[in-house]
């Protein structure tokens, strides 16, 4: 079975439809992740089919979590999962946040080299932002225990905002730690072909009433 046909298949049983154009694209990100890497250092992951498990399919496994056009990926590193859920989206536009210089200016590059129109790349800490709108989405891959990563999206959040936490065991201990303000309103455990450990998916619910236009308020279309 060749790359692309073990990337389709493999997405498939994570529920994900993965056109061969699509497909080819996604390991284009991978070539170009591979050959900065060498120069840049930005992930840690170097084997090829490792890289195709532990960023490839671990993001597209939280497609169906998305929720509404605005996506905001926290702590993007190298690009994902938002790339790729960029590129499987493009009626969404995403917007990846990053305190590291160089792996901001590579996700630019793919951004560009891609052709990913709805991704904006953004050299900012996520704390520290003014947004005019709160987002819909806002996905964090391991970027801190719960009760920071809360601390850390709460400013891209208004009442309603979805946020997806990308995790590996199951924080009990973390979600013990979380305000009561923020209780859990979902979790799933997630199998990712070929990768062995355990991966959890959580969902939490900014508080506050919801805004009219909020995916998922009465009478609007739940993402």
């Amino acid at each position: 079975m060749s790359e692309l046909q073990t990337l389709m298949h493999s997405a498939a049983t994570l529920g994900v439809d993965l056109g061969e154009a699509q497909g080819a694209l996604l390991l284009r990100l991978l070539d170009e992740l591979a050959a900065w890497n060498k120069a840049y250092n930005l992930t840690a992951i170097t084997e090829r089919s490792a890289m195709l498990t532990h960023h490839l399919l671990d993001s597209l496994s939280v497609n169906a979590d998305l929720a509404g056009t605005r996506i905001a990926d926290v702590g993007t590193g190298a690009g994902f999962p938002g790339l790729p859920l960029a590129l499987l989206n493009p009626e969404r536009h995403f917007t990846l946040i990053d305190s590291s210089g160089k792996k901001i200016r590579f996700v630019a590059h793919a951004a560009r080299t891609l052709g990913l129109a709805n991704v904006e790349a953004l050299h900012k800490r996520a704390e520290d932002m003014a947004v005019s709108a709160p987002f819909d989405t806002v996905l964090a891959r391991a970027l801190a225990a719960l009760p920071e990563l809360i601390a850390t999206v709460t400013a891209l959040c208004g009442a309603g905002t979805r946020v997806i936490a990308m995790k590996g065991r199951y924080p009990a201990a973390e979600i013990a730690a979380l305000p009561a303000s923020w209780p859990l309103a979902d979790c799933r455990a997630v199998a990712v072909p070929g990768l062995a450990a355990e991966r959890h998916v959580l969902r939490f619910v900014a508080p506050g009433p919801r805004r009219a236009d909020q995916p998922g308020a009465a009478g609007s279309p739940a993402g």
